[in-house]
């Protein structure tokens, strides 16, 4: 009999599981986010030949993992300092069904004055 109760609540179960795991694929997203940003921010704000937005750009996809891909750019750009803003996609454990918007986040770093 107890079996049978357990198997009536394993669905239950197993969608509790998947939404923890979810949850933990959102917040991983907005750190690897914030990351990219900050790695972006930083090398795009370098003067000479490893500094500029190209750069930042390879840097912040460099510094996250593979699979994340995120979307660098630059919104702003003041004489003494430069933002970079990542956007992450989440991906979802359930294929088809996506309940989170991309994740987005900004950094500010100022620029180097020296080449």
């Amino acid at each position: 009999m107890a079996s049978l109760e357990y198997l009536g609540m394993l669905p239950f179960l197993l969608l509790i599981a998947l939404a923890g795991i979810q949850l933990g694929i959102v917040a991983y997203c907005g750190s690897q986010a914030a990351t990219a940003a900050r790695t972006a921010a930083r090398t795009a704000g370098e003067a000479g030949q490893y500094g500029g937005p190209a750069a930042g750009r390879a840097a912040g996809r460099a510094a996250v993992s593979g699979w994340v891909k995120p979307a660098i750019d630059y919104p702003r750009e003041d004489p003494g300092s430069i933002t970079a803003s990542a956007t992450v996609r989440v991906p979802s454990v359930l294929p088809g069904v996506h309940l989170f918007k991309p994740i987005h986040r900004d950094a500010t770093m100022p620029k180097e004055d020296t080449p």
